[in-house]
């Protein structure tokens, strides 16, 4: 799986970021090595996120000289600032992997790092967001488009509905969620959509 142009200036990002602090790339390395550890867990991204804290917050007893404690503030606060609990822990650990290398090369190659400038780059989404920001890209939505959903979830007069097998909108339907049956495929009109063109709300048909 290679990285989208968004991701990749993340993990640019995060190596220009520390190495501009000076943070010891070996101790990026076991903060990776630590997710590798959990990665099959549902909640890998906030074991992650937590242990970093953790690091932080015990750093002067497990720490191996008088800079580790910075080190892990700085990999804490950049890693904070680009992943949620909820960011996809396969992706993390695929920016981090390229953040080691990264900042090796930043540190040799002689640029000037204090003249680097850092990209506003954006907080590396969950997989499904991924996949919802795919398939937004790949549809001009319009509002008043009639499209297909299916109805997976009915909840007293609210109706959950998914649309292009990815995108799941829950919508309050007082008129039909009575005669509507989950699993059924019916007709939405979109009635309005969101700053970046992605489906805000539908209404049945």
């Amino acid at each position: 799986m290679s990285l989208t142009d968004k991701q990749w200036e993340i993990a640019h990002a995060i190596a220009q970021t520390l190495v501009q602090e000076h943070t010891d790339v070996n101790e990026v390395s076991k903060a990776v090595a630590y997710l590798r550890t959990v990665i099959d867990k549902n909640d890998a991204t906030s074991r992650f996120l937590t242990y970093l804290k953790i690091l932080v917050k015990d750093g002067r007893q497990i720490s191996h000289s008088k800079d580790t404690p910075r080190y892990y503030r700085n990999i804490e606060a950049t890693c904070s600032q680009y992943f949620k609990s909820n960011s996809d822990a396969v992706t993390i650990l695929q920016i981090l992997g390229w953040v080691s290398r990264l900042m090796k090369y930043y540190k040799n190659s002689g640029i000037p790092i204090g003249e680097i400038t850092t990209p506003t780059a954006t907080v590396i989404e969950s997989a499904r967001q991924a996949e919802i920001a795919k398939v937004t890209e790949s549809q001009e939505f319009k509002e008043g488009d009639i499209i297909d959903a299916k109805v997976t979830k009915i909840n007293g007069n609210k109706v959950t509905y998914e649309i292009l097998e990815v995108i799941k909108l829950t919508q309050k339907e007082p008129k039909k969620a009575n005669v509507l049956q989950e699993g059924q495929t019916v007709k939405v009109k979109i009635v309005s959509l969101k700053d970046d063109g992605s489906i805000k709300s539908v209404k049945c048909i």
